[in-house]
């Protein structure tokens, strides 16, 4: 009997905040990482740019992992490592981590056994393995069951779910170890200035009049600027540099972000790369930090954002699609400041559950596709 020309691999698809992508168990995949990296290229359909030949969405939003495993570490329940596979290139970047996809860790880690369910909310503590940090979810389980049904909209997703409360804790300086990993709260990068800082994302903050623009561009007018985009580059690379990132040509971070004035009510209005293609929302990591920087003296965000001098404050971030909100608590000394915390509501849910499909000549695997499942998804085809 020939061998099965597919390896079946046990997934769950999952929408986590405005993000996408297959969620799997790390003992599904291979353990050595070119092998893993490999075989998510293969399950995205990357590298192409409609990725045709696999589940991903052909949008950096939509080229999504999440991999996740009980863990062994004290206090924790689950370990979670991201990987954002570029749509075009044959990369698999592990560097960041994505709060959007982390809403859907709570509920999977249920799910799939990781996590007893208690009623009514069970609390899941996760570890972001590519940070270090730690996030508490506060999944809906009402009767020990998962829901994914509730009134909470967020923005740049249709209709209401159930509304998942994340905790982040110790998030500052989590990729560049330090909140502000130059020590500055402004620095000049080509000319312009520039807030560096990382709250669970490293960000480059600049202001959009300084690049000529006026941060209230669509998106996609944004993406087709050759021009801005080819400045952004040049200030991402120099602020890499600054950031002790090293060289980032081939890194998705640090990331950038145009501040301006806000036009609906809130307190910044932002328009962001990830890191070429400007955003149609915003990242959870990515309004966390940004949202940081927007509460320090003398960032680029002053005569923007008015400062606040309660120690729990909340931030209304304006993006393309709508409006994200932050809540920070905060210490401060003197013209220094600390994080305590910071929390924001998420949905998720699960799209699909069942086996995703890469060619051995890729991976052979754990579970290679009997022949029964060969007929079986013929015969549904």
């Amino acid at each position: 009997m020939s061998r099965p020309s597919q390896t079946a691999i046990p997934c769950t698809l999952m929408r986590g905040g405005t993000s996408k992508g297959p969620f799997f168990l790390a003992h599904d995949l291979p353990s050595d990482i070119p092998t893993r990296d490999r075989v998510l290229l293969a399950a995205m359909g990357s590298p192409d740019v409609r990725q045709i030949d696999g589940v991903g969405g052909a949008d950096p939003l939509t080229s999504k992992v999440a991999i996740v495993s009980r863990s062994s570490r004290s206090g924790i329940d689950v370990d979670y490592l991201f990987a954002q596979v570029s749509v075009d290139r044959p990369l698999v970047d592990v560097t960041p981590t994505c709060g959007n996809m982390l809403a859907g860790v709570g509920p999977f880690a249920i799910e799939r056994g990781l996590v007893a369910p208690r009623d009514p909310t069970t609390s899941v503590t996760i570890c972001m393995v590519n940070t270090g940090t730690v996030a508490v979810a506060h999944v809906p389980t009402p009767g020990g069951e998962v829901t994914y049904a509730g009134e909470t909209s967020i923005a740049g997703v249709p209709g209401t779910a159930a509304a998942i409360r994340i905790d982040f804790r110790d998030t500052a300086g989590s990729v560049c170890g330090a909140l502000l990993p130059t020590g500055n709260t402004t620095d000049q990068l080509d000319g312009v200035d520039a807030t560096l800082i990382d709250n669970g994302m490293p960000m480059v903050v600049l202001r959009a009049s300084d690049l000529g623009t006026s941060g209230y561009e669509a998106p996609a007018e944004l993406s087709s600027d050759q021009k801005l985009k080819a400045r952004l580059e040049a200030i991402r690379i120099l602020a890499g540099e600054r950031m002790g990132l090293g060289d980032v040509r081939s890194k998705v971070v640090p990331k950038i972000t145009l501040i301006a004035p806000p036009q609906s009510g809130g307190h910044v209005m932002t328009r962001t790369f990830i890191p070429h293609k400007c955003h149609t929302a915003i990242g959870v990591l990515m309004a966390v930090t940004v949202g940081t920087a927007c509460i320090f003296p003398r960032s680029v965000a002053h005569g923007i954002v008015p400062l606040q001098a309660e120690a729990v404050q909340r931030l209304s971030i304006e993006h393309p699609s709508g409006e994200f909100s932050v809540e920070f608590q905060v210490e401060r000394t003197g013209d220094s400041l600390k994080v305590i915390r910071s929390s924001l509501i998420r949905t998720a849910r699960a799209l699909f559950q069942g086996k995703l499909l890469v060619p051995t000549s890729v991976w052979v695997g754990n579970q290679p596709l009997s022949s029964t499942d060969v007929s079986r998804t013929a015969q549904h085809a």
